[in-house]
């Protein structure tokens, strides 16, 4: 009895020890299904990686964007814009897109929204306070007919009563934009110094439009840039900066539309009265300029401040040459682009410094301009 008792107890005990490994093979199958489950989405991860890399930088499918401040009328600047775009596309083989902001602060946004592939056409002050906000960089200047730096001009009626920056006060102000060098920070600076509160500001949109809004009457002075006028006798830092007296009634825009005084095309006007007369051909006899700036650094191109160095450097090569052309041709792309007086009127590039740009620093610290004042 006791025997088969025992053989019972050992039947039992199999038993369970078969069940017990019955569980354990049901588990390793299991644990060998969920790697395999594991491995197959992998493949799936990766074909998501690879959908969304980037585009290489210069692509067709991403253009470095080419961004202009609207300082002048928008369809020059994008008609002229596109055939920069064409030579630069041609002496690089990359690929641009030409845009035109709507302000000079949503121009330097922009470039900081996208610090790896633009590159931007800004003033000096716009790329002091774009180079404070996110490292944009300088790369070259522009030069207007020999000099590297212009100013900003005080435009009143010719028959106004207006002797001095004082009379200025209590007046109405026209203005380009409220984030030009030359159209507003730096006058904004001298009628401060000056004590003069205006009693109202226009923003006309550009320069040629500023200057405008004083020949209709809708402003009492203006202040756009200037660029010293070119003549048989030269231009130097002090002297009268406005078309000498005896041959204001002459003044008048040639057929290519570029703004001559005197007999034989002696006396060029070159400030932004030059790029008016389409709309207004006697804005000589109708404005004069009361005065005149310091010295501005000129305007920019500046990049990104992550743009890749090698693409930098094939733009930067391509924009030298791409000016020099007119050293030989008069006719060149250049002057139908950044170089036409109705666009930015830039003869000429030469490298520049970010140092250059230190007594504009100053400037804006003195002012407590900021980004959002603009």
């Amino acid at each position: 009895m006791k025997s088969k008792a025992l053989w019972a107890l050992l039947a039992v005990f199999a038993m369970l020890v078969a069940a017990c490994g019955d569980g354990a093979a049901d588990e390793t199958t299991t644990t060998a299904e969920e790697p395999a489950a594991t491995t197959t989405e992998a493949p799936m991860d990766t074909t998501t990686t690879t959908e969304m890399m980037e585009p290489e930088l210069g692509s067709a499918e991403r253009p470095i964007q080419v961004l202009f401040v609207p300082s002048v009328d928008a369809q020059v600047i994008v008609s002229g814009g596109e055939i920069m775009k064409e030579a630069l596309e041609e002496a690089t083989g990359l690929s641009f897109e030409v845009n035109v902001p709507t302000s000079y602060a949503a121009t330097i946004e922009e470039m900081c929204a996208a610090p790896e592939e633009t590159m931007g056409f800004i003033p000096g002050f716009g790329y002091v306070l774009a180079s404070q906000l996110c490292g944009v960089d300088v790369a070259f200047k522009a030069v207007r007919f020999g000099y590297g730096v212009y100013w900003s001009q005080i435009l009143v009626p010719r028959d106004s009563e207006i002797d001095s920056i004082e009379d200025l006060d209590g007046l109405t102000w026209a203005i380009p934009d409220l984030g030009s060098t030359s159209g507003y920070l730096v006058p904004l600076v001298q009628l401060t110094d000056a004590g003069v509160e205006p009693a109202e500001i226009v923003e006309a949109g550009g320069h040629p439009n500023a200057a405008l809004a004083v020949y209709r009457g809708d402003a009492d002075f203006a202040t756009t840039f200037f660029s010293p006028p070119l003549s048989e006798d030269g231009w130097e830092v002090g002297d009268d900066p406005d078309v000498p007296a005896d041959l204001i009634d002459s003044c008048a825009p040639n057929e290519e539309g570029r703004l001559f005084c005197g007999e034989g095309e002696e006396f060029r006007v070159l400030d932004a009265r030059a790029s008016a007369t389409t709309d207004a051909p006697d804005i000589i006899q109708q404005l004069r300029i009361l005065e005149i700036s310091p010295s501005i650094p000129n305007d920019t191109l500046s990049f990104g401040p992550d743009f890749p160095a090698d693409l930098r450097a094939q733009i930067e090569q391509a924009l030298v040459d791409f000016a020099a052309e007119c050293e030989t041709d008069e006719d060149c792309a250049w002057n139908q682009s950044i170089g036409n007086q109705d666009f930015y009127n830039w003869t000429g590039i030469e490298p520049a410094t970010d140092a250059e740009y230190d007594e504009l620093r100053k400037v804006v610290e003195t002012a407590g301009i900021e980004l959002g004042d603009l």
